[in-house]
């Protein structure tokens, strides 16, 4: 099975830093090949492989960078 993209809503970002960060972190999740966030509507679009990671993972990552995912 190919890649699969999720999106989650983040809350929390106040500043292009904390863009990067989310997607810095969102990447560093085993099986995340992409990270995109959307700063206007405060998501993250994250393209991962659903047989290396889970949505779960990501928002565990998220949440352990200072960023909630409601």
């Amino acid at each position: 099975m190919g890649s699969v993209n999720v999106t989650l809503p983040i809350q929390g970002m106040t500043c292009a830093n904390c863009v990067a960060t989310v997607e810095r972190n969102s990447k560093k999740v085993d099986g995340v090949t992409d990270a995109v966030v959307n700063f206007g509507t405060e998501k993250v679009t994250v393209t991962y492989d659903p047989a290396k990671a889970t949505p779960q993972d990501i928002i565990d990552r998220i949440d352990k960078a200072g960023y909630q995912v409601p």
